[in-house]
């Protein structure tokens, strides 16, 4: 792809990624304690989450592979990074969840189809289009790369460990929600997701890239007005027990 499609491609995802923002705020994703019956095929949740992180560990794997960067140690390290979140995320992640819970089809295809635009995103800019002085080795001893790779390292416990604490709040057989309040739940709601949003921060800080940049954005788009329903859907069923907790940002929002 020219540099010149490849700034329309990422304009246009960056647009896109704002009508998602704001439709998520009308329309819950049905997932999780949102899924309803209205949207339609479900199918187990733990093949829904391997079937929709694993195309764009695939993609990253091939855009790599395939460069005539793949041997060289910084395009190396960002692609084990990357690989690093979605091996954990598509292969390793579905297989710790509880319960027989279930994804609709259809939000399985919509994060399938984002995760293979986004691999190429990704991967074309960091393999294929930046120029050849930008990553070199001296990369990983710029100020760039090492607070984005503390961001991102820190982004990622913070999301390991909120999931952790999600799937242990419940006893086998046990069906009720609780309140979360170990970590950053005690100051967020939606403290996996705040730990995503950062760890995609570090990452775009780290390459220092508008593709990495525009998938920020992506993740905030997605993870801020569901972390918004979620807080919403807490006040409703525990009141005054969510006490001065935020939505997704600390102090914040």
């Amino acid at each position: 792809m020219e540099q010149g499609t490849f700034q329309l491609f990422l304009g246009a995802m960056s647009i896109i990624a704002l009508f998602v923002f704001i439709a998520l705020y009308f329309v819950k994703a049905g997932y999780g304690m949102f899924r309803t019956a209205s949207w339609g095929i479900s199918i187990n949740n733990k093949l829904a989450w391997m079937l929709m992180e694993a195309p764009v560990f695939i993609v990253m794997l091939l855009l790599w592979w395939n460069s005539a960067l793949y041997n060289s140690i910084a395009p190396l390290i960002f692609f084990l990074l990357f690989q690093l979140h979605y091996f954990q995320r598509a292969f390793v992640f579905p297989f710790l969840l509880k319960g027989k819970s279930r994804m609709p089809l259809a939000i399985m295809m919509m994060g399938m189809l984002f995760n293979l635009l986004n691999g190429f995103m990704q991967g074309e800019w960091l393999f294929y289009l930046a120029p050849e002085t930008l990553y070199t080795p001296e990369w990983l001893m710029t100020p760039q790369f090492i607070i984005g790779a503390l961001l991102f390292f820190t982004g990622m416990g913070i999301n390991w460990y909120s999931d952790y604490v999600i799937r242990h709040l419940r006893k086998p057989g046990d069906t009720r929600h609780y309140l979360p309040s170990q970590g950053m739940y005690r100051y967020v709601t939606s403290a996996n997701y705040f730990g995503e949003i950062i760890e995609w921060a570090g990452w775009a800080i780290l390459t220092w890239s508008l593709s990495g940049l525009v998938f920020l954005w992506w993740t905030v788009a997605n993870l801020v007005p569901r972390a918004n329903a979620i807080w919403h859907r807490y006040k409703e069923e525990f009141g005054d027990a969510v006490g001065n907790r935020k939505r997704v940002f600390p102090f914040l929002y």
